[in-house]
């Protein structure tokens, strides 16, 4: 793998999906959330078996929600 990184991705977390993100990255001793963040893409992408289905973006979330504390904003 070369460790050239052209593109930038960015993305919107919540603040319990950070607590985890960062509870993740200082157990591993990682550097960075970014080293974080590619660590758990690439261990993410070898489950087999992960068909998106169609499913609404807010349905991966890293941490389940309740129905109480969900919006329906437009």
């Amino acid at each position: 793998m070369t460790d050239m990184r052209d593109e930038r991705l960015q993305i919107m977390l919540s603040p319990d999906e950070l607590s985890v993100l960062d509870d993740f990255r200082f157990k591993h001793r990682m550097p960075t959330r970014a080293a974080a963040v590619r660590e758990l893409l690439r261990l993410g992408l070898t489950v087999v078996g992960t068909d998106g289905d169609g499913q609404k973006s807010s349905n991966y979330g890293v941490v389940s929600r309740g129905e109480s504390s969900s919006s329906n904003s437009a």
